[in-house]
């Protein structure tokens, strides 16, 4: 009986290998990158012909091969970066696993060329779906250049997937991008059919960004750089008005290789929490260095994906050091040094039309504001809390802050703050400025023993579900800091006696409840502050005036000096945009003036 467990052939198992690494044409020029940068080239060369389906060819100045490594490079398992078991768990290259060779020249046919520094001649090895044709001498530059043709010729069923050469292409370019924006020291060119796609000089690692995603989007991004627990972030973050729909802009290493990691991504986004609304995603260029032996990098073939030996660790430091960033809001500032220095020149690109649409829409529609009729700071006659009261209003320095040192033009349809920054118009949301101003209040407090609370003269009385039940009595303590004073009326009913004072006579039982089911949420995907920061939101966002609201020119100055006092001053809680601009040829192109 002949046996049904056998040894696969090599020819095999190099195919089934092919089909962990080489997914597409992208995936070849991946592993044949990382194998040049880690030989220690300054100068990368990219070309592909349709797609990388006719022509991929990686060329370097590294220090290239001898004879005999070369033959034992396209080896499985063969490879310079491990020697003992402890390395595997150590790692500070790119490449380790020993199979990119072997299973792109599995599924190609393969040339591989390499010089050693110093040596006379270099090697050249043509392979065939996997088997050595011929090995020669050959003259050549120091350096390797790695040539794959016809890729998947040999395996139709894989070819049959492939995209068309302009989406292959574009693969080929973002992966080259992801790269190359984590080594500015490295020159990389990228060449598709012959024409240059991009040529990316050695350099800074803004002037690689600038070169690599735009001049306009390099010019609102920010340093950050930070080192703690053994951890040092260091890159760049945007301003938020440069968001994307899609995470595809989130630029993250680990220890210089580029990953997708949910720990590193949440950190960024929980950073961003206070700019950005749902369903957006920033623009960063992070590098997070960590000792080599608390990252696992060996959790899936493609290395995207990583396992931290302390991810919480990691977690706190990155979103410490992408908020701490955030906080000041560097753009407001920068924008108030180029006013202060100079007149900001005409832009020449047309401005966003959604945002001409929104202005032509108010102006269409501006009425003046009626007189004001109560004082915005006094107790309000219906259901939303006024402003800080003057009092609470920061002292003023000498040195005035951004929104303070705005020239006030008047307010329009008593919802909007219009204002001239040099030759810019900058319109404000009030109720977001507010509403922003009463978070960081609310933050405050609780942060300092509470949020003040209100007592009812009435006490409520709610029923609650078990599951409800059980929340508030493990929860009190914190509920009691956001202003909510409950008491066990016995079985499931709940006497509520106290409230925070900004709800108060609103509807906080509703507010309550959603409170309880918020915190039911901790422990699976959100933690205690996550809940906490969201009900503080939620408070803020009730207690603030809604709709039109006549300012006076007193009540103005008392908001923009607690704008200017107030973290993440440019979004409300909610991430929407606190102030909009128009530059002055924003404004005559509307009109037909330029």
């Amino acid at each position: 009986m002949s046996p049904r467990i056998r040894i696969l052939p090599e020819n095999l198992t190099n195919k089934i290998a092919a089909g962990e690494v080489v997914e597409r044409p992208a995936s070849v020029v991946k592993e044949l990158v990382e194998n040049a940068l880690d030989a220690g080239c300054s100068e990368i060369v990219v070309e592909i012909e349709a797609g990388g389906r006719r022509l991929i060819r990686v060329t370097d100045n590294g220090i290239g091969m001898s004879r005999d490594d070369a033959l034992l490079a396209i080896e499985r398992h063969a490879t310079s970066k491990i020697a003992t078991n402890d390395d595997l768990f150590a790692l500070s290259t790119l490449g380790f696993r020993g199979e990119a060779l072997p299973s792109i020249a599995s599924v190609s046919r393969f040339t591989l060329a390499s010089r050693e520094r110093g040596a006379i001649e270099g090697t050249e090895i043509y392979a065939e779906g996997g088997r050595i044709k011929e090995v020669k001498a050959c003259g050549m530059a120091e350096g390797t250049m790695v040539t794959v043709r016809n890729l998947f010729f040999n395996t139709p069923a894989r070819l049959k997937f492939m995209k068309s050469a302009e989406t292959e292409a574009g693969h080929v370019g973002d992966f080259l991008t992801r790269l190359a924006v984590s080594r500015p020291e490295v020159r990389f060119t990228y060449l598709n059919d012959g024409r240059a796609v991009f040529r990316a000089l050695s350099g800074t690692l803004a002037e690689r960004v600038a070169t690599l995603l735009g001049r306009s989007l390099a010019s609102t991004l920010y340093p950050l750089e930070l080192a703690a627990e053994g951890i040092t972030v260091r890159g760049l973050v945007a301003s938020p008005d440069t968001s994307r729909s899609a995470a595809s802009h989130l630029y993250t290493y680990i220890n210089g290789r580029f990953i997708r990691d949910r720990v590193v991504q949440h950190a960024i986004m929980q950073a961003y929490r206070n700019f950005l609304e749902r369903g957006r995603y920033p623009v960063v260029v992070l590098f997070i260095e960590v000792p080599p032996g608390e990252v696992d990098v060996n959790v899936h073939p493609t290395k995207h994906e990583v396992r931290f030996r302390h991810q919480s660790i990691v977690h706190d430091v990155i979103e410490g050091a992408v908020s701490e960033t955030l906080r000041p809001t560097p753009w407001l500032l920068q924008a108030k040094t180029a006013v202060a220095v100079t007149s900001p020149p005409r832009r020449e690109s047309a401005p966003a039309a959604g945002r001409v649409a929104e202005v032509r829409e108010l102006l269409t529609s501006y009425r003046p504001a009626p007189a004001p009729s109560r004082s915005l700071f006094s107790p309000p006659p219906r259901e939303a809390s006024p402003l800080p009261t003057a009092e609470e209003t920061p002292t003023p320095t000498v040195e005035l802050g951004y929104f303070s040192s705005l020239s006030v033009i008047g307010q329009y349809n008593a919802s909007y703050i219009l204002c001239q920054d040099g030759t810019d118009l900058v319109i404000i949301d009030q109720h977001a400025a507010h509403e922003r101003v009463a978070f960081e209040r609310l933050k405050a407090r609780y942060r300092a023993g509470g949020v003040e609370g209100q007592g009812l003269l009435f006490p409520e009385t709610l029923e609650l579900s078990h599951r409800e039940v059980a929340v508030a009595r493990e929860r009190r303590d914190e509920l009691l800091r956001i202003g909510f004073e409950l008491e066990d009326f016995g079985g499931t009913t709940w006497i509520v006696k106290g409230v925070p004072r900004l709800l108060a006579g609103r509807d906080c039982l509703r507010i309550l409840r959603d409170t309880l089911e918020e915190f039911q949420s901790i422990g699976t995907s959100r933690t205690v502050a996550d809940v906490v920061e969201e009900l503080l939101t939620r408070i803020a966002c009730h207690s603030v005036v809604r709709g039109e609201h006549p300012l006076t020119a007193a009540e103005i100055a008392a908001l923009f000096a607690q704008m200017d006092a107030a973290d993440f001053s440019t979004n409300c809680p909610h991430g929407r945009p606190v102030l909009q601009r128009l530059s002055l040829a924003d404004v005559e192109r509307m009109f037909k003036r330029t």
